[in-house]
């Protein structure tokens, strides 16, 4: 009888989302992918998230065959205008202005390779920003908190005084939905613990 625990790997190398999978269980890996995250402007964001979470997932399972291995990416998208991680403060406070007053979504794709398995899912959360001032969007650049962020800010951090109100999984906006994983991981075969939350 094999009495060995199944390794888990999280290929993301994100601090927010290591905090989210630790919701889950503090026994995994960190092997972060090295996938380029280039977008398919033919398909809609959804699309983009799920088949680069499962670029990232896969490109790492090649080298760890008998493991589980979670890949992850958010999208923001306003309409079906993809924002992506602002380049520099200027395209950041381009980002914030445009989705001040207004409702976007937010996509995270996720995809789990099992060795005997592989299931994706892609789910969006909506949120709405309240009217943002010229000096509230230039102060919250300058905490340099919106540079490695999707739609250049953190529902989590100083950019929540922007959000007026959201819906769906806020673990997803974080960047990790965590309800739709622990779905993943156990149809795919992964012994979740009994306790966890």
């Amino acid at each position: 009888m094999n009495d060995i625990t199944p390794k888990l790997i999280l290929a993301s190398q994100s601090p927010r989302r290591l905090e989210l999978l630790r919701q889950i269980t503090d026994q995994f890996e960190v092997v972060p992918s090295s996938v380029e995250e280039k977008l398919d402007p033919g398909l809609r964001p959804e699309e983009n998230a799920k088949l680069l979470a499962r670029a990232k997932a896969e490109s790492v399972a090649k080298n760890y065959p008998d493991s589980w291995v979670i890949g992850a990416d958010t999208l923001v998208a306003l309409h079906q205008e993809i924002l992506e991680k602002p380049v520099d403060a200027p395209d950041a406070l381009r980002m914030l202005s445009r989705l001040s007053g207004k409702e976007h979504r937010v996509m995270t794709g996720i995809c789990v390779v099992s060795p005997g398995k592989t299931l994706d899912k892609s789910v969006t959360s909506k949120v709405r920003f309240k009217s943002l001032t010229a000096e509230e969007i230039s102060n919250y650049v300058l905490t340099g908190e919106p540079m490695d962020k999707a739609g250049a800010y953190a529902i989590q951090g100083k950019g929540s005084f922007m959000v007026r109100d959201f819906s769906g999984s806020k673990s997803n906006i974080i960047g990790l939905p965590i309800d739709e994983l622990k779905i993943l991981l156990i149809k795919t075969g992964f012994p979740l613990p009994i306790e966890s939350k």
